[in-house]
């Protein structure tokens, strides 16, 4: 794979915290080398399962550098830039890139209602500020704002803005991009979307939380969408459906984190104001991860 081209089964990898929020880099280092062995095709940390959205900057720091160096360039490594002010972007954008990374998942939490016009100009000045790979995300559940497909085809205006997660679950707009722009912008699959539907329509790739503690299970799935085996794809697509259904219900990291720590993995707990599984969430977890076959 081209240091430019991202493709396959890419987990948003969990954050490893202790009690007091400090980041636990040797199960961090750990989780890296186990999901590379099993076969993932890059890895993306500080995500939404990552908790970006609070971590201060030293930390998210720290983790590029552990995922990187674990890493080892065996598989890419595209880092989340997540800074409500563009300044922020700006500066969180270029000191990731200089930690060696091979992209950036870039995408702005919402608090004040924006136009297409300031949309367009923080996503520019981030792409301006770095070299490398740049892949927009936007999840309008967590936003006051979304892409419209006309902002997303003034974006591609800029050389390395290249990848774009897409994470409404709105399947006529995603359609209307796919139809617009798929010539100029490779989509990811997020994992509230069906990521069958979005390999069948030409999806490169799934950015998933859940491919943390399941990364056999869905390589599995894009292998079979990759060789056009539709009915495979798609019964492989509902053994892993509760599990979405579970972190719809449960929240993501809070999910993800239990899981992991059913796997051995002692990532801790999500930051607060979240909250860790309670006894009802951890039994159905763990009832539809052995069903899965992930324990």
């Amino acid at each position: 794979m081209e240091r430019n081209e991202f493709r396959g089964i890419f987990p948003y990898l969990v954050t490893p915290l202790d009690e007091k929020g400090r980041l636990k880099e040797q199960v961090l280092a750990d989780l890296v080398d186990h999901l590379i062995r099993k076969g993932v095709h890059g890895l993306t940390p500080l995500g939404s399962t990552g908790e970006a959205p609070y971590l201060d900057w030293d930390t998210k720091r720290r983790t590029i550098e552990v995922v990187v160096k674990s890493a080892a360039g065996r598989v890419p490594v595209v880092a989340g830039v997540c800074n409500t002010s563009t300044h922020g972007a700006i500066r969180e954008a270029a000191e990731t890139e200089k930690l060696g990374v091979d992209g950036i998942l870039t995408m702005m939490p919402g608090y004040f209602p924006l136009s297409d016009q300031q949309v367009v100009a923080h996503f520019r000045a981030v792409a301006k500020a770095v070299s490398c790979p740049i892949t927009l995300y936007t999840n309008p559940k967590f936003q006051t704002w979304d892409f419209t497909v006309e902002a997303l085809k003034q974006l591609t205006d800029e050389p390395n803005i290249l990848y774009l997660k897409y994470a409404s679950g709105d399947v006529g707009k995603i359609m209307s991009i796919v139809t617009t722009l798929g010539h100029r912008l490779r989509i990811f699959s997020d994992t509230s979307s069906v990521p069958l539907f979005m390999f069948l329509i030409g999806a490169v790739g799934w950015m998933s939380g859940p491919a943390c503690v399941i990364p056999v299970q869905s390589i599995e799935l894009y292998e079979a969408a990759s060789r056009k085996r539709w009915d495979e794809a798609a019964e492989l697509q509902k053994k892993q459906w509760p599990l979405n259904d579970a972190f719809q219900r449960f929240s993501l990291s809070a999910c993800i984190k239990a899981g992991l720590e059913m796997q051995g993995f002692p990532v801790g707990p999500p930051l607060p104001p979240q909250k860790q599984l309670d006894a009802e969430g951890r039994r159905v977890l763990e009832s539809i991860l052995r069903n899965i076959g992930a324990l």
